[in-house]
């Protein structure tokens, strides 16, 4: 009996080295893809930012860019002649 006993826990063993290795090696592949993904230095990004915001018109903000006429705003309701009402 001791021998059965003795045989499982080499076995439990066994499927708990496994179990670990597969998780480090899963760990490891994540960690690769991690390493491989394209960065830039965060002064890049924030110049990026800077020059986007200062050269990309927001017509939600009217004191940075002026009054937007109704035309360009695509943030103005627009008067296409139907109305609709609801009873």
């Amino acid at each position: 009996m001791a021998l059965h006993n003795a045989g499982q826990v080499k076995e439990k063993k066994q499927t708990m080295a496994e179990l670990k290795l597969r998780r480090l090696t899963e760990l490891n592949a994540r960690l690769r893809e991690d390493l491989e993904r394209p960065r830039i230095k965060v002064s890049d990004a924030c110049n990026s930012l800077i020059n986007y915001t200062r050269t990309t018109k927001d017509f939600m903000v009217p004191a940075m860019w002026g009054h937007v006429d109704k035309r360009e705003d695509p943030y103005a309701p627009r008067n296409d002649g139907s109305c609709c009402s609801i009873c």
